[in-house]
């Protein structure tokens, strides 16, 4: 064997060793992530120990299988990425920003069916009009957050996620749309009428926080975020790879991160105390949707730190050169 054909053997392993290597980190940062949000769900709503109490003293079963819902949180992607060792970056770069997309299209139908919902709701009660519909006992139950929450949000939520898994548009210009909408409805009932009650400016906010909070994963993979260029422009698709790659590593999952740590870390938190306590507006008679908004949040960080792990393989891929990427320019440096 001549020291060329050496050399190329030993490019080759370590092309394919990077290439598991950076497919095992994506993969992990999404395991991860839903492993955290699990065990926030367990410690917080179901009252488990935590994970960080199965090292304590009094370390129980409930908390060792929070340990290992982590450890398969890596494990479970390292097995992945060995028995797929032909899939390419690119592959997985699609699957893991269809998982932020069905993740933000479920977040769409939630904000739709349940703002339509709560607004109807709160609009009859406005006008002593539920009563005839429903009878008093549930008119005066759906005035409480802890009986509209699981009667009426939790079945359009559930219904939310059937939804998406058979829908394929991310509906965000329809949402645009009913920001408008419903914005004008406030201006024409005011001017016009006369009339404006607490709901109507609730559900503009409710779509609006939607939006923006919903679509920013996917305008990160259209290149829609305003990006202060000063250099990127000028650099090859090789060099813009390796700078995405960088930045999606070292700023963006780490500001995904920190909110879900801040905002989820604890039963106090920003995120997590508005939705256990199922928490409203001060207004009675306004939506009872408060606690969802919190909720955007988390969703805004899940999917970022989802779509910035399918980032990451798309700048290795455009870096290592790989087919299927935006038109090669020719790289001087080379």
């Amino acid at each position: 064997m001549s020291v060329s054909d050496t050399g190329r053997i030993a490019r080759d392993y370590h092309w394919t060793a990077s290439v598991l290597g950076f497919r095992f980190v994506a993969w992990t940062i999404v395991g991860t992530l839903f492993a955290y949000l699990l065990n926030v769900y367990l410690t917080f709503w179901r009252e488990w120990p935590g994970a960080g109490s199965a090292f304590g003293p009094d370390g129980s079963a409930a908390a060792w299988l929070q340990v290992l819902i982590y450890l398969l949180s890596i494990a479970v992607p390292a097995v992945f990425v060995v028995r797929s060792r032909d899939r390419t970056l690119r592959q997985d770069n699609e699957t893991i920003s269809a998982i932020a997309a069905y993740i933000a299209r479920f977040a769409f139908w939630v904000v739709f069916l349940v703002g339509l919902a709560d607004a109807l709701i709160s609009f009859l009660r406005v006008e002593e009009l539920l009563e005839f519909f429903v009878g008093a006992d549930i008119t005066t139950q759906l005035g409480r957050s802890q009986f509209r929450a699981p009667y009426v949000h939790f079945p359009l939520i559930l219904a939310s996620l059937i939804l998406a898994a058979v829908t394929r548009t991310l509906g965000f210009t329809w949402l645009a749309l009913l920001v408008v909408v419903a914005e004008l409805q406030i201006v024409v009932s005011r001017f016009v009428f006369s009339y404006e009650q607490a709901f109507m400016g609730d559900m503009v906010r409710f779509w609006y926080g939607g939006l923006f909070l919903f679509s920013s994963a996917y305008t990160l993979v259209e290149e829609g975020h305003v990006r202060v260029d000063v250099l990127y422009s000028g650099f090859t698709d090789r060099t813009k790879g390796l700078v995405n790659a960088v930045g999606a590593m070292l700023l963006g999952l780490p500001l995904c991160w920190v909110i879900l740590v801040v905002g989820l870390g604890q039963s106090t938190a920003i995120i997590t105390s508005p939705i256990l306590r199922l928490e409203v507006s001060q207004s009675g008679f306004g939506m009872y949707v408060k606690y969802l908004l919190a909720g955007y949040l988390a969703v805004f960080a899940v999917t970022m730190a989802i779509q910035f792990a399918a980032y990451l393989l798309e700048g290795v891929a455009d870096f290592r050169g790989d087919p299927g990427g935006r038109e090669q320019e020719p790289d001087v440096t080379q």
